[in-house]
């Protein structure tokens, strides 16, 4: 098993919304609903919906559950959506008890990028552990949580069903509610645990090793979808970069090429950049890979053999396809970035901030050329730390207990399980509406087994609460 790395700080926190909403996660088959302290049971309804009480309540039902003031919230975060198991223990006040990381390092040097059934085992095998170590680093039992979240989606499906077993059997066995949360929304809400400032509105860019989406953030749970990848995200073309250049991948693909990158010469390669025929905010990566396998072929590299072995020429052609590709890779995001400031300044004229996050956010090359686009356009950029960019259980505590703050979250579910439950996973979930500006002609995304987006189910629960 990979090492478990860890992390601890204390973070200041700004006062949340109060306003008690409706929840989004459908990972439990009862429905409780409280009014002036009654529990009732309504007809099951994929939607769950609580008002956050004040002080402690019971019920035979549902159990004394934990329910104090916000600072006082303790909450248990999972995250096995792609290829890390975390797990991290955060409270409401915004203070890091502990994180908790196990890496696989080894399986993506070993396959080249993600075996689901490799990643599955993974996960399987590191769980227990990673959990155990983080509530041990909080000096925490499960008894002491308020509540446990966990990545319900978007991500692999084998991989998630790992963390939403562990995230069950803890809420049922102790108790506690249980919160779904959206993988990429966790991505963009942790940075507003590291900015006291940011506030919504704010617009955001999440990049991944699977994704590229470029989000206007209205409220907690509101998002309209200015852009998406038609094709290959930003960190796939990174990782195949690496893989094609026989760099180490244990580290993945992208700090391989940037560390790379700063060896060679970012104009010596005169790679096209990607859609700029489309006057939209949507990003395309596969066209750029093939640029780079070409430029390879050309220069006979031969990626079996590690850099570490090539003699001075070779390794300086590899490090000017690096820097080359790295220019245009960003180059794509800093054109992308620019016309999505112009839209969502016309839909919401008081945006400040521009959040970059995701694992590609770590990047030093990107954050300093996406700086420059935000501060031409007279905005403050946030990104959270290399720690929290990476996929990670802060990310997933924190967003659970922004939606638990309002009123959304699931009851404990029953403390096992049946064999044949079907747990509520969402592998392709939008995060937001599209924008109609922002419809590409050239996006082929397959649209089957699309979950409806995490905007537009919180939308219609509360059109049918509405009087």
């Amino acid at each position: 098993m990979s090492s478990l790395q860890t992390l601890s700080s204390r973070i200041s926190r700004l006062n949340l919304l109060q306003k008690p909403s409706l929840s989004y996660s459908a990972m439990s088959p009862g429905l409780f609903v409280r009014h002036n302290r009654q529990i009732i049971r309504p007809t099951w309804s994929p939607l769950r919906i609580f008002s956050l009480p004040n002080r402690h309540f019971s019920s035979k039902n549902f159990g004394q559950i934990k329910m104090s003031a916000k600072d006082d919230l303790i909450v248990l975060g999972i995250e096995t959506s792609c290829d890390d198991t975390a797990a991290a223990v955060v409270r409401g006040n915004g203070e890091i008890l502990s994180q908790v990381v196990s890496s696989q390092a080894d399986l993506l040097a070993k396959y080249g990028g993600v075996a689901p059934k490799m990643a599955e085992e993974a996960h399987s095998l590191a769980i227990d552990p990673v959990v155990q170590e983080a509530l041990h680093k909080a000096n925490l039992t499960e008894r002491d949580l308020s509540a446990v979240a966990v990545t319900i989606g978007p991500g692999l499906s084998l991989c998630l069903r790992v963390g939403v077993q562990k995230a069950r059997k803890i809420a049922g066995q102790f108790n506690v509610p249980i919160v779904g949360v959206h993988h990429m929304e966790a991505h963009a809400l942790v940075a507003r645990l590291i900015e006291q400032d940011l506030r919504f509105p704010f617009l955001a860019l999440l990049i991944s090793g699977g994704h590229n989406l470029l989000v206007l953030a209205h409220n907690l749970g509101q998002y309209t979808q200015l852009g998406t990848t038609i094709d290959d995200a930003i960190g796939e073309a990174f990782d195949k970069t690496a893989k094609w250049l026989g760099l180490d991948m244990r580290r993945s693909g992208g700090p391989a090429v940037e560390k790379l990158a700063l060896e060679g010469d970012a104009e010596s390669v005169k790679f096209s950049t990607p859609m700029k025929q489309h006057k939209d905010c949507n990003f395309s990566y596969a066209g750029l890979k093939t640029q780079v396998r070409l430029a390879i072929e050309s220069k006979n590299i031969d990626s079996r053999i590690p850099i570490s072995s090539t003699s001075c020429q070779d390794r300086k052609s590899r490090a000017n396809i690096a820097a080359s590709f790295q220019r245009v890779a960003v180059l794509h995001l800093e054109e992308r970035c620019e016309r999505a400031i112009e839209w969502a300044l016309k839909i919401e004229p008081s945006i400040k901030h521009l959040v970059v996050s995701g694992g590609v956010a770590s990047n030093k090359y990107v954050r300093a050329r996406i700086d420059r686009v935000v501060k031409n356009n007279s905005l403050l950029l946030v990104c959270p730390p290399p720690s929290l960019c990476t996929d990670n259980g802060v990310m997933v505590a924190w967003t659970g207990i922004e939606h638990f703050c309002v009123g959304r979250f699931d009851p404990p579910p029953p403390a096992d399980d049946p064999e044949d439950f079907m747990y509520d996973l969402r592998p392709r979930w939008p995060l937001g509406e599209e924008f109609a500006e922002g419809r590409s002609e050239a996006r082929s995304l397959r649209k089957a087994r699309i979950h409806p987006s995490l905007t537009s189910i919180i939308q219609a629960s509360m059109q049918q609460q509405s009087p």
